[in-house]
């Protein structure tokens, strides 16, 4: 049994404030890693567990992205990894007595973190129309449901098939299969709600929407900026990747709204300088950009870098911007015409310390730019990216050791997902492959991405919803009009390891197919199969759980995914040929498929065999090589957009705790911060609480303006959050999502990418009733 009893909901009347902490992780992340483990797991297995965690025979942490090197420490994993594996391999289960006892309304009753609380589910459940309580059914019933609703629908475009960034390679492949086998490329993932502006802007710029280092050019570079990111909760393994740089002599500049521990001291706690010594100081400086500001910074780095170039010359790399780039003239010209105050005006930050960064720039001899949702949630975030790879290519830092572009995903196999062919708009070159591996024509009209996804079930054009993984209700924009949207389908699938919001808000029917998690051991044709997964810069390695199933009969994604092929395809002319029951017995046989069909994966099954890493071909990394529109690396002159705020109102970004994993909510706290027993809060600035006539503790309600058309508003609203005032830029605030996505509207989208605007929310304080 567990330590404790699954956990109530969350009393926000009990939250308290202490003072921000200066550093992170050491002897606290270890204690914490601990306790929470043993609660979840229990001694003996937490100890099983953990130290398979990353490592070559066990299995990928279901956490972040994040690379290992090839020498892997015993200890392979970090706070929040160690919380990532406790919530899968818990010993708590929900079985269907559980559902007996806990009817709809009740469910819905509960807050997010009492739901992921309750335990892993263990058996196929269905919520009939118009009933109160899910029942347990078959998995040859469930499966049954699911094919014959989708094969009922008039236009297989009136189902939508989303993907969440844990499903390995080989569950992602045969679910574009599946999906493109039925008809439809409406494949929308969560990628669309976090790099989808990297992939756009590096798409067209350098010809790969991936970053282009790796974990070795992280330590060997002279010059690390990390922007609009925060490692120290969401990335914490990178922080020994940073104190590596920093110990080969590297310079750090951290660009961020808010000052975060981790990016100012590491207390590694593999080490005795971290755990006695104080650990590293991480960030040289710190530039506490304002929100939306950061396209205007690398616009000033560029400035910079071209003064200097006009004065003393010998700044930018005139080799490589012929031989391999053009624009050049072009972005050089547009940006002389942008003036220093308006970049001043745009950051908040100082001429001379934006002058003070660009001249770190000039003077490194190797740079990498590193960036997270802090540089994509903007409406101008595809400008930006395209700004901060103008300032990489001026000095020639692409495709050279220590320096290149590194967008840090979230999830462990988010980009892998998109590899494996998870996108609604696939090239012409990925469908031509499968039509010829697999014997049947794919679509290929673009099919939905999230937002639009969400907009054609509120329009009534989607009737069935399947989700792999995730909790789609939370992670989407506008929750009120995302919920309406789900409730106006016919059926809503979740293929899930844990109860969250989605089992709750559901379509007219809905089914819940449990899964194994990356944890847990899957057991296949007579053998042990094992999964592959991307990190976040291009690694492809194999994943093998070790933990016994939550229950007898579990199925993987690939053996659900397999069935419903079997069965959606029975019968279907011009469906794609392919042996799925073995398919379901053997993944390496996936592996095949896949080596035929992605650039890339040549020999995919014995590259990554005994742990052995498959390292993908990056064109501007290996060879300076750049499949954008001219064959070229591409400067683009970006005219400068940032927010402006009306008079009396903030810009809210939403950010996580420092106890949570995207929607996932592992505890009450953020103690980086200094929040406790607590989520609903909004940071503020002391003077603009003050100017607002609030004072710290105040309880107020959040409410977004978005201006639809001149003179007309809609508001949103996010009630009762108490004011932490904390040293953030002026007119900006901070608040913990998914409590505050209802705030986002669903058509505030980035321009390019669709990526809903998480970090440019303008809104109200608005005093509680009393």
């Amino acid at each position: 049994m567990a330590k404790r009893p699954p956990a109530a909901d969350i009393d926000e009347a009990r939250v308290r404030i202490t003072g921000t902490k200066k550093s992170a992780v050491g002897i606290p992340g270890v204690m914490h890693a601990v306790q929470y483990s043993v609660e979840q797991m229990g001694v003996l297995r937490s100890a099983q567990t953990l130290l398979k965690v990353n490592q070559k025979d066990g299995f990928d942490c279901p956490g972040c992205a994040w690379p290992e090197e090839d020498k892997r420490h015993i200890a392979e994993f970090c706070e929040n990894g160690a919380k990532a594996v406790a919530e899968e391999a818990t010993i708590r289960r929900i079985t269907p007595d559980f559902f007996a006892r806990h009817s709809l309304d009740d469910l819905s009753g509960h807050d997010d973190y009492w739901l992921g609380q309750q335990g892993r589910l263990t058996h196929p459940m269905i919520l009939d129309e118009g009933a109160t309580h899910y029942r347990p059914i078959s998995w040859d019933e469930a499966l049954a449901e699911v094919a014959e609703a989708l094969r009922g629908l008039d236009d297989p475009d009136e189902a939508v098939f989303y993907t969440s960034g844990r499903t390995s390679n080989e569950a992602a492949y045969l679910y574009q299969l599946l999906v493109r086998g039925f008809g439809t490329n409406n494949l929308p993932d969560c990628s669309n709600m976090c790099h989808e502006s990297s992939g756009v802007a590096l798409g067209e710029t350098i010809g790969i929407g991936k970053g282009t280092v790796s974990i070795t050019d992280i330590h060997e570079a002279d010059l690390l900026i990390v922007a609009g990111q925060n490692p120290g909760t969401n990335h914490p393994r990178m922080l020994s990747a940073l104190e590596k740089a920093k110990a080969n002599g590297a310079t750090i500049i951290a660009i961020n709204p808010l000052p975060e521990a981790g990016l100012t001291r590491f207390k590694n706690p593999q080490t005795p300088k971290g755990m006695i010594l104080g650990g590293t100081k991480l960030a040289d400086r710190y530039v506490q950009i304002r929100l939306g500001g950061d396209q205007a910074l690398f616009q000033a780095i560029g400035k910079h870098l071209l003064e200097a170039e006009d004065t003393s010359g010998g700044v930018l790399d005139r080799s490589f911007i012929e031989a391999y780039t053009d624009g050049f003239e072009a972005y050089a010209d547009a940006l002389r015409e942008v003036p220093w105050r308006e970049l001043v005006s745009a950051t908040g930050i100082p001429e001379k310390t934006l002058r003070i960064v660009g001249e770190s720039v000039r003077k490194s001899r190797a740079t990498i730019v590193c960036w997270a949702m802090g540089l994509t949630q903007h409406k101008h975030s595809v400008p930006t990216l395209r700004d901060v790879v103008n300032v990489l290519l001026l000095q020639g830092n692409i495709g050279r050791p220590g320096a290149g572009v590194c967008p840090v995903r979230g999830h462990s196999n988010v980009q892998g997902d998109r590899t494996m062919g998870i996108y609604e708009k696939p090239s012409e070159a990925f469908l031509a492959a499968l039509d010829r591996e697999f014997a049947f024509t794919a679509p290929r009209a673009h099919g939905y991405d999230t937002v639009d996804a969400i907009r054609a079930m509120r329009d009534g054009k989607v009737r069935v919803f399947l989700g792999m993984g995730g909790n789609f209700v939370m992670a989407a924009p506008d929750t009120e009009v995302t919920e309406a949207a789900l409730r106006r389908t016919d059926l809503s699938v979740q293929v899930s390891t844990k109860l969250n919001r989605s089992h709750v808000v559901t379509g007219r029917r809905a089914i819940i197919l449990p899964t194994l998690g990356r944890t847990d051991r899957d057991r296949r044709g007579g053998a042990e199969q094992r999964v592959s997964v991307e990190d976040s810069m291009g690694a492809v390695h194999s994943s093998r759980g070790r933990l016994a199933p939550p229950a007898e009969g579990l199925l993987s994604e690939v053996a659900i995914i397999a069935r419903l092929c079997a069965l959606v395809f029975d019968g279907k002319p011009g469906a794609p040929r392919a042996d799925w029951a073995g398919l379901e017995a053997d993944y390496g046989r996936i592996r095949n498929h896949i080596a035929q069909t992605i650039p890339g994966f040549e020999d995919y099954d014995a590259r990554i065999d005994k742990g052995a890493t498959l390292s993908l071909p990056n064109g501007p990394r290996d060879e300076r090589s750049f499949a954008t529109a001219t064959g070229r690396a591409r400067f683009t002159a970006n005219r400068l957009e940032y927010p402006r705020i009306p008079r009396g109102r903030l810009l809210l970004q939403t950010m996580r705790s420092h106890d949570q994993y995207n929607t996932t909510i592992y505890g009450k706290d953020d103690r980086y911060r200094g929040i406790h027993d607590g989520r609903r809060v909004v940071f503020v600035h002391p003077r603009d609480i003050q100017d607002r006539g609030f004072a710290d503790g105040d309880i107020v309600d959040l409410v977004s303006e978005w201006q639809i058309a001149p003179g007309r508003v809609e508001e949103r609203r996010a009630e009762a959050f108490r004011i932490v005032a904390y040293r953030t830029p002026r007119g900006n605030a901070a608040a913990y999502y998914p409590e505050t996505n209802v705030l986002v509207p669903l058509d505030s989208v980035a321009d390019g990418s669709g990526t809903p605007t998480s970090k440019s929310i303008v809104v109200r304080l608005e005093r509680r009733a009393s």
